[in-house]
């Protein structure tokens, strides 16, 4: 092989193995065929859907899937009287992948998610870390069907626009050296993204280098979970899960978040982003500042707590009481 045959492999991601297809995983959970052919996997948790007050639509992490832990009881959704269904993003679990994934597309899943299930015209959203991006897509593609949004930890992209350069030099250079790398080689040359995970001259570390002592002790429960069945999020092939979702948030963007509009028509504050005091994966300046740009969103800043709050029953608990506060 020569050295354009070397670079083509080096270069090209390994076709998925699509769930339900011969080659591919067995399908074990529910799905809705959307309108282009696809589907998502899906799982519903909480008072039945045609008893519930509240309706709300989860999008899971980078790394996770529908079967995410969630940190509150059954009983506390029957206080509440509501409905929650996670489900998995596209490539992920058991929901197919899509290889033109963007930000647009994540939140038209969303839409149609609701639809298929017959959520009615109006529900809520809420987006963990990485899994906020397709919240703040629903906010600008398809305010229209919000009855409210929380975006919990909620990622940043260090190249929106109206993010002081400043501040966004600052935070990028306090991230570890391979999230540098990674995070630039996705936005600037995403056609090296393939091959940058895969080389062996550089060690990357994961994200819980960054995890404070109280996140390291959240994560035993999220690991221990019977329900977690991590072995299932990466199993149609990590370039349809991991890499897109990286390529997509770190890449270039249709419109600047901190740019939107108050999707309330009655002016009201909807829509809630929750820090934690202690996080060092998201820097807290970015969330400061974007909540500064966007008075109309309520800021929760959670003391002491790191990255991992929404698997923290209490933190949870909150989340969901003041999504759903009239």
């Amino acid at each position: 092989m020569g050295i354009v045959g070397w670079v083509y492999v080096a270069l090209k991601p390994p076709s998925p193995k699509i769930c339900g297809t011969p080659n591919g995983p067995q399908v074990t959970s529910p799905r809705v065929k959307l309108n282009d052919g696809r589907h998502l996997a899906y799982k519903e948790f909480g008072v039945p859907k045609e008893k519930a007050q509240y309706k709300i639509i989860v999008s899971h992490g980078y790394n996770a899937s529908k079967d995410m832990h969630i940190a509150v009881s059954q009983e506390f959704m029957e206080e509440v009287k509501a409905y929650m269904v996670l489900y998995d993003r596209a490539g992920y679990g058991e929901s197919d992948p899509y290889p033109s994934r963007s930000v647009k597309t994540e939140a038209f899943d969303i839409e149609e998610l609701a639809d298929k299930l017959e959520l009615g015209s109006k529900f809520y959203v809420i987006g963990c870390s990485l899994g906020a991006y397709p919240i703040w897509g629903c906010l600008k593609y398809i305010p229209h069907r919000l009855l409210g949004a929380s975006l919990v930890v909620p990622f940043v992209n260090y190249w929106w626009p109206s993010i002081p350069s400043t501040l966004s030099i600052q935070s990028f250079w306090k991230l570890p050296l391979c999230f540098k790398f990674t995070f630039g080689i996705a936005h600037y040359t995403p056609w090296l993204y393939y091959w940058w995970t895969k080389q062996k001259w550089y060690r990357s570390t994961g994200i819980e280098v960054l995890f404070t002592n109280s996140d390291l002790e959240i994560l035993k429960d999220v690991v221990n979970c019977p329900t977690n069945f991590k072995e299932k999020i990466r199993q149609q092939g990590e370039y349809e899960c991991l890499h897109r979702d990286v390529l997509v948030s770190f890449g270039k963007w249709e419109f600047d978040p901190t740019e939107l509009t108050n999707p309330s028509t009655e002016n009201k504050r909807s829509v809630h982003m929750w820090q934690g005091g202690a996080d060092r994966v998201i820097p807290i300046e970015f969330s400061r500042f974007v909540a500064q740009k966007l008075p109309w969103i309520h800021y929760h800043e959670v003391p002491n707590a790191g990255h991992l709050i929404v698997h923290e029953g209490e933190s949870l608990k909150a989340i969901i009481r003041a999504l759903t506060a009239e």
